[in-house]
């Protein structure tokens, strides 16, 4: 048997497997990822700065505002998002939901943050702190300052609702599954170029150059969130103007020799969720998204009471987790260039999607021996002219900054392609209930734990003990889910991976289809 030769060089096959009759619609997806990954990044700094280090706030809010904040907000907007897609069109849906997201972050900022001061509800929340238990600060926090509440769950929902449900989704249904195989990964490097920019674009607005020359507000933190809010309005901006250019000027040509319209696949949150509980291979998908969000909000919230605690001020927050972000996007994108793709191509979906608990095993047992030995090794740590806490602030953003690259590069690479060769009802119901929805449940469930441990032992350092024994447990559960996906994906991939050539169909938007459940191959 002959083997099939590569149409393209060794060299540009390792970084550039792209046909030039493909970039047309490469190069449009490439941007959109990169402002919705600008904004995420942004967002994520923004959202925290504002409530962890408010006056009566702390870290300890995160898993309050996670389950009774996050979860019915992911509800809700999933709702929002099933109705819409009911009544409007596709593209109408895409611009419905990024005019949502960008009205509510410029009113905060506009209109609620100048007045925050009068309508935060601080006689509610004293008269609450006295009545309530000490384990209870994080939700009272929450209440007290419900507008920066409300900016965070939104903040949060931009990624699980843009990024994995709106643009994924949108990829996906526009992307075959061997154009995914070179398609993801050099995506994945411009999410990781929107988090190096982004994250020192923050850095700049909150620097003290512009407060120093360019001074428009008497409170440094207002006027950095303002410059912040207009970045991420242009930048959404820029997505829609993207949007519109791929759908009316690249697919819509592209489809216009089609006789045959797309079928409207309606949708509601119970058939979302009756469709995945029918699937062994979705629900093994979403055991995966799952795990990795419960274990990043696990750790997550044990690192960011430490940062706190090292940069109380709001500015100095948001400049240090900026950093943190410039450096995580440096890793990504080495990753993403020189490992990810070639590990995904050369050892199949199986090792590639195991990567990333297995460094989030390996580096919390790293955090975790430094948090518990700090106090031993204070002497030591003094010698050198730094402190327990510094150190451990560093090997918790050092985890942080790994873990999140390897998410950004495999774990969105692999789980996005896992979604490919199922039909399109399944693709669109099961993201809808699995990246709406799951993730938010998996982050919620990590903050249902650290709220049971605050309600026993009031402060998160002395539950962090518990928190490293459940996070074993859910890595192992992570890594046997997903082996038992490998496996099924296998067949699809063999199946359907068929690698292009000049005289394939570039215009082609529909994957094939297969039954999600059993796993089992539908005729072509």
């Amino acid at each position: 048997m002959s083997e099939t030769k590569s149409p393209f060089s060794a060299l540009r096959a390792y970084i550039w497997p792209i046909h030039s009759f493909e970039l047309r619609k490469f190069l449009p997806l490439l941007l959109m990822a990169f402002f919705i990954g600008f904004n995420y990044n942004i967002l994520r700094n923004m959202k925290d700065a504002l409530l962890v280090t408010a006056e009566a706030s702390g870290a300890e809010v995160l898993p309050f505002i996670k389950v009774w904040g996050i979860l019915p907000g992911a509800f809700l907007i999933t709702f929002i998002y099933s109705r819409l897609n009911n009544r409007l069109s596709r593209d109408r849906v895409f611009y419905a939901m990024i005019t949502i997201f960008l009205s509510s972050f410029a009113v905060f900022t506009f209109l609620l943050y100048p007045m925050h001061e009068h309508l935060h509800l601080h006689g509610f929340a004293n008269y609450l702190q006295a009545l309530l238990p000490p384990g209870c600060k994080g939700l009272i926090a929450m209440f007290r300052y419900w507008s920066f509440s409300g900016f965070y769950i939104m903040g949060e929902l931009w990624s699980s609702t843009i990024l994995s449900m709106l643009f994924w989704g949108f990829a996906n249904e526009v992307t075959l599954l061997g154009e995914a195989k070179r398609f993801y990964g050099l995506i994945a490097v411009g999410l990781n170029i929107a988090a190096i920019v982004a994250g020192q674009t923050a850095v700049f607005l909150t620097g003290p150059f512009l407060h120093n020359h360019f001074q428009f507000k008497d409170n440094p933190w207002e006027q950095s969130l303002i410059l912040l809010t207009i970045a991420v309005l242009i930048s959404g901006l820029c997505i829609m103007g993207i949007y519109r250019y791929l759908t009316k000027r690249v697919l819509d040509n592209a489809q216009s020799g089609s006789s045959t319209p797309r079928e409207k696949i309606r949708m509601s949150m119970r058939e979302n969720f009756s469709y995945l509980a029918r699937s062994k291979y979705l629900v093994y998908i979403a055991i995966v998204v799952l795990a990795y969000n419960l274990v990043i909000n696990l750790i997550e919230v044990i690192w960011k009471d430490q940062v706190k605690m090292l940069y109380p001020s709001p500015n100095d927050y948001t400049s240090y987790m900026s950093q943190i972000t410039t450096i995580t996007g440096l890793i990504s994108l080495v990753t993403s260039l020189f490992i990810s793709g070639q590990m995904i191509r050369r050892f199949g979906w199986t090792v590639s999607a195991a990567v990333t608990p297995i460094i989030l095993l390996l580096t919390s047992i790293g955090f975790f021996t430094f948090f518990f030995g700090r106090e031993s090794l204070s002497s030591v740590v003094a010698s050198v002219g730094t402190s327990p806490l510094v150190l451990v602030v560093f090997f918790g953003s050092a985890q942080n900054c790994l873990c999140r690259a390897a998410k950004f590069t495999l774990f969105d690479g692999t789980k996005e392609m896992a979604f490919i060769p199922l039909s399109m009802e399944s693709k669109l119901k099961g993201k809808a209930a699995i990246d709406g929805v799951g993730s938010r449940l998996g982050k919620s469930g990590g903050s249902l734990i650290h709220q049971g441990l605050l309600m026993t032992f009031s402060t998160i350092s002395a539950s962090t003990g518990y928190v490293a024994a459940i996070l074993l447990g859910v890595i192992v559960m992570w890594l046997l889910a997903i082996k038992a996906l490998g496996k099924q994906f296998s067949l699809f991939s063999d199946a359907f991976a068929t690698p292009p050539t000049q005289a394939a169909e570039p215009t082609s938007s529909e994957p094939k289809e297969v039954i999600p459940e059993p796993v089992t191959l539908s005729t072509p």
